[in-house]
């Protein structure tokens, strides 16, 4: 028999183990054993060792890369959950991959954020924590209670580390505009934002640069850092304008491919406050100037 002052069970994928052990360590509690394996057919199981029988259940997976290994990994834990019987059913997303697609821009694609967001709602969750969305709509695909927090604190603490000198931030496209205005209000300092255009996805071309960053130091502020052509091709612009040092900063660093190298050739260095566990380095420590 389990009673409502039970305390919550934390459960984790292994997309972050270590994330889950510092949220269970955080909250004074052990995090929940669980089986995770495959079958000899590569399908995914999950066996949840402990009883969770009328408590209430946080599942911690990021979807991040293997992406579809993550996902699914996600959604059978949330089944076994609900089939053992927890009280709610919270997925804890500090990735919410897929969040790209949001709409049709053009014939014939999928909405593969909506997608997600019915998958996790069939298979049982109850509420969805997660992490600067990619677009803030996407709480509207759910029809359950979605918490969407911000890593504008992290980010901004990290920012003030730096010194900069009469800075500018920088939206690296007009989707992140909202983001951008309400780091500079934060900052006190004005705001910029790079015009670009994609020919095809992964691929940016940056047009212009409106707002004033000669004699500055820029910070680009955006939610994801994926292959680092956004932010590589921005940081050339940005000083091509006349900044005197260009900075990046994101909250989810998945680094895709040479993106790494990418920004190590780039004229900025990045940081990020939630790093992907698969890529070492993905967390900047003190940044060098550009």
């Amino acid at each position: 028999m389990t009673h409502s002052s039970d305390p919550p069970v934390v459960l984790g994928g292994q997309s972050n183990p270590e994330l889950t052990r510092e949220i269970a360590d955080a909250l004074g509690i052990p995090v929940c054993h669980c089986e995770l394996g495959h079958f000899e057919d590569a399908e995914t199981f999950v066996q949840i060792d402990e009883n969770i029988r009328g408590r209430d259940v946080f599942i911690v997976q990021s979807t991040c890369a293997p992406v579809n290994e993550h996902l699914m990994e996600l959604l059978i834990m949330i089944d076994a959950a609900k089939r053992a019987s927890a009280r709610r059913i919270t997925a804890v997303l500090p990735y919410y991959g897929y969040a790209r697609q949001d709409r049709k821009h053009r014939p014939r694609v999928p909405i593969t954020a909506k997608l997600v967001a019915n998958l996790l709602t069939t298979a049982g969750a109850q509420r969805i924590l997660t992490i600067d969305l990619h677009a803030g709509q996407i709480q509207g695909f759910f029809d359950i209670p979605v918490d969407h927090l911000y890593g504008s604190k992290v980010l901004l603490h990290a920012v003030q580390q730096w010194h900069l000198r009469d800075p500018v931030v920088v939206a690296p496209d007009v989707g992140s505009v909202k983001r951008g205005r309400a780091f500079a209000n934060h900052l006190g300092c004005p705001l910029a934002i790079v015009d670009k255009r994609r020919p095809r996805a992964n691929q940016a071309e940056v047009m212009h640069i409106i707002g004033e960053v000669d004699g500055h130091d820029a910070v680009l502020v955006d939610d994801m850092i994926d292959t680092a052509g956004t932010v590589s091709k921005a940081a050339a612009a940005i000083r091509k304008e006349g900044a005197q040092r260009v900075y990046a900063c994101a909250t989810h660093a998945i680094f895709s491919g040479d993106a790494l190298a990418k920004l190590d050739a780039a004229p900025s260095t990045a940081s990020s406050s939630s790093p992907i566990p698969s890529l070492p380095g993905a967390l900047a420590g003190t940044p060098k100037s550009a």
